[in-house]
């Protein structure tokens, strides 16, 4: 996602430079908010951890505007993820919130200073145009989550698209790997025709505007949805960090790279300075890339829109409230022992649980094989079928509401599957090429070496991933 990418190597800008020579140059750039639109109700601060908010903003006005895609100057959120770094100071998770998810907007402050009454199953997106603003309303989207979730946001960031495209330009642009050839109608659907080729199939690099088509391309890619999007934009992730942290930096790479982030950037008062962001950053130095984990709050589509998938939200709300980790594996409190292990895993015990099972790979009787494995741990499998998609690369496990911990237990003997709530009911299990791999040996079992599926609806996506080697298209 790009707003993580731009805060990021903000960070390891500021890090990397520590001199006042630079900060100081780079203070001008940096724009803040009116704390004053924040709730007077807000959750109460938490003694471990703490939170931070980055939304994208997609408005189209200043140099934005050339960049395309939307209408008008109005500020709108594109990718918006809460931050929490734990308490310990060496790990953090990056939680996505879609955009079309339904929620409960609180009331919120407008630019001529009167309050709105509040609003009730709202796009999350809406929040950020409160008031029809060029700059948006981060104080609002703010105030969303913090209902949302019942963590105190401790600070917002909101990057724009001018300072994503000129930091891909600042790095010497991005690897990144397309499953196939997209067109120009594959960027815009109202195009009305297929248009020129804008990415060739296979292994390339981006940066500018195509960095910025890349992580926004919707259609032709995946399944055509914003949740499959996000997926791309956290692996893009990883490759702009590794990138940048490859390279090194020295004063004639570092003040580009510095300048991009910080004029892409309005910012709470609380880190409205070189000097606050320096601070800030040094609070997170220990955190190694492997320790950072991205995933998505657990979600289903209700008509073209997402809801949110309860209790499992709340689970994993509840879970970042008292600074516990989301997947199993990193210690999140001050004092843990790194080389703490997650216990052996307990026998899968499938009794009592329904599961749909389709091949979505070239391999013929892959279903069948699937279902005499899940068979064998007391799955009843409902339903094999075929997808008129076959060349999926990795399997995927949807689950219905309140089928979260099945499904959970479940992905135990499909090491590596994408675990996600979109089903309106029961489990479903798509089949992909990883599968097939996996099952031409012994048949899957739930080994302690296998991966551990996260608390909440996808596998957490660990910073240091390779995006051509684990990004997930469909």
């Amino acid at each position: 996602m790009r707003t993580f990418t731009i805060v990021a190597v903000s960070f390891l800008v500021l890090l990397t430079a520590g001199a006042g020579w630079l900060y100081l140059e780079l203070n001008g750039n940096i724009n803040t908010f009116d704390a004053d639109g924040l709730s007077k109700n807000r959750p109460g601060a938490s003694a471990a951890g703490k939170n931070v908010l980055v939304i994208g903003s997609d408005s189209r006005a200043g140099d934005n505007k050339k960049l395309g895609g939307g209408q008008g100057d109005v500020g709108r959120s594109d990718t918006t993820f809460l931050l929490h770094v734990y308490g310990d100071g060496e790990h953090a998770v990056g939680v996505s919130i879609p955009r079309d998810t339904l929620v409960d907007i609180p009331p919120c402050k407008l630019p001529n200073g009167s309050w709105t009454s509040g609003a009730s199953r709202q796009m999350f997106n809406s929040a950020f145009s409160v008031g029809d603003t060029a700059k948006g309303n981060p104080a609002c989207t703010q105030n969303t989550v913090e209902k949302l979730t019942g963590l105190r946001v401790d600070h917002t960031i909101v990057v724009d698209f001018a300072g994503f495209s000129s930091m891909t330009s600042a790095v010497g642009g991005v690897d990144v790997c397309v499953p196939k050839d997209l067109y120009q109608g594959d960027l815009n659907p109202n195009l009305g025709s297929r248009g020129e080729l804008v990415f060739h199939k296979g292994e390339q690099k981006v940066s500018g505007q195509k960095a910025l088509d890349y992580v926004r391309v919707r259609h032709g890619i995946g399944d055509g949805s914003d949740i499959g999007r996000i997926q791309r934009q956290q692996a893009f992730v990883s490759s702009m960090i590794k990138k940048v942290k490859s390279e090194g930096f020295d004063p004639t790479t570092l003040l580009p790279l510095a300048n991009a982030a910080t004029k892409s950037m309005t910012v709470d008062p609380g880190l409205g300075s070189a000097q606050k962001l320096l601070s800030f950053a040094m609070s997170m130095k220990n955190i190694d890339l492997h320790n950072i984990k991205f995933v998505t709050m657990p979600w289903r589509y209700q008509g073209s829109r997402v809801a949110v998938v309860e209790p499992d939200a709340d689970r994993l709300w509840a879970a970042l409230r008292a600074d516990e980790t989301v997947d199993g594996k990193d210690a999140g409190k001050k004092g843990a022992k790194k080389d703490d292990k997650p216990s052996p895993s307990a026998p899968v015990s499938g009794a009592g649980v329904s599961v749909s099972i389709t091949n979505a790979t070239r391999i013929n009787g892959l279903a069948a094989r699937a279902a005499g494995a899940l068979k064998e741990h007391g799955y009843r499998i409902t339903a094999t079928a075929t997808s008129a998609t076959r060349d999926e690369a990795t399997t995927v496990i949807d689950f219905g509401p309140g089928e979260a911990d099945h499904a959970r237990t479940l992905a135990r003997l499909f090491p590596g599957a994408f675990v996600r709530g979109t089903a309106d009911h029961g489990i479903a299990v798509t089949l992909g090429r990883d599968y097939a791999t996996a099952s031409a040996s012994p048949s899957p079992s739930a080994s302690s070496s296998a991966p551990v599926p996260s608390e909440v609806a996808e596998k957490a996506r660990s910073a240091d991933d390779n995006p051509c080697s684990n990004l997930t298209y469909g």
